[in-house]
């Protein structure tokens, strides 16, 4: 039996493509190759195309036996999702319906979806909980909550359990340094400040220094790719085991500062890594960190790379050996 992994050439996908194999499972991989990369793919059986292709789906399911999906695939970009909200209703909303619908098909019941920290909106406490209101604050996480309802309904009527991880800001890059991250365009903080330090970058922006937090900037949860795929994997048992559909937030359960990542990146790379500070963006909390006690206790989930200096020297390892990214 295999796992299916749409979006398996992406950053969070990839990683937990490389976990899966590494476990010993079979993997099949979807992905339209836009913002995913070949060559992050460490192994794993290679469909490219696109998850609203429905014969493509049908042929996929047709030539595999799938026991279980991991989903990734899905427009990202909160600025961009502001913009074209068309394309991620359409990407995001229909791409999971036609999954869903190829599931059944199928008879296959299990499905494990990377949602986000985005469907809980402002919080309104800290750190967050699983029962935590959601008022998403962009199209992006309305697409993510949405997709959350959806499999809820495919549930409840056509018994598929699924299992939704809200995840914070994943960064860092496998131990072996074959994969990393390579956005484009790059909007997370940490590759950007490596970027910078890389001098790809003139400077690196820092969005408003009068936050409540102890130094002024934002504060942010930053969880490992690895962990992550982990999480993930531990999802698809936890569903294998015939456990109920279920929603899991992932973080580490400490923040850290935008001045705090940008001293701990100065630290590693022993690099200058110039900083301009801007007006605060719209919009921004002032902190965000996840409650993980749920995962850990049911998931038995626990961090292995919790620390900010060892996420940043792993990203460090991979950005300053591959610094154009997939294929240069």
């Amino acid at each position: 039996m295999a796992i299916l992994v749409t979006g398996g050439a992406g950053y969070i996908g990839s990683h937990t493509v490389a976990e899966l194999l590494d476990r010993g499972e079979e993997v099949v991989v979807i992905d339209n190759l836009l913002t995913g990369h070949r060559e992050a793919l460490l192994g794993g059986k290679l469909y490219e195309g696109d998850l609203r292709d429905k014969a493509l789906l049908a042929k996929l399911f047709s030539e595999n036996q799938i026991d279980a999906v991991i989903h990734f695939a899905a427009s990202s970009l909160v600025g961009e999702s502001m913009k074209d909200p068309v394309k991620y209703y359409d990407n995001n909303v229909y791409g999971t319906q036609c999954l869903l619908g190829a599931m059944q098909e199928a008879g296959v019941g299990r499905i494990v979806f990377s949602s986000t920290a985005a469907t809980y909106g402002e919080p309104e406490k800290v750190p967050i909980e699983e029962t935590d209101r959601t008022e998403p604050a962009n199209v992006y996480g309305e697409t993510k909550l949405t997709m959350e309802r959806m499999m809820a309904w495919f549930d409840k009527v056509l018994g598929i359990k699924y299992v939704a991880l809200r995840y914070f800001n994943a960064a860092g890059a496998h131990a072996s340094g074959k994969i990393g991250e390579d956005h484009r365009p790059e909007s997370h903080l940490i590759p950007l400040v490596l970027q910078t330090a890389l001098k790809q970058r003139e400077s690196i922006a820092v969005f408003g220094e009068d936050y409540p937090t102890e130094d002024g900037t934002c504060v942010r949860d930053y969880i490992h790719v690895s962990d992550l795929a982990d999480a993930h994997v531990r999802a698809v048992n936890y569903l294998r085991s015939g456990s109920d559909s279920s929603i899991f937030n992932l973080g580490n359960g400490t923040g850290f500062s935008v001045k705090q990542v940008i001293e701990t990146a100065k630290k590693v790379t022993g690099l200058e890594i110039p900083v301009v500070i801007q007006e605060r963006r719209a919009g921004d909390p002032a902190v965000l960190v996840a409650s993980s006690d749920k995962a850990r206790t049911i998931l038995g989930w626990n961090p292995q790379h919790a620390d900010l200096e060892n996420i940043i020297q792993s990203a460090w390892s991979w950005h300053s050996a591959n610094p154009q990214g997939y294929g240069e």
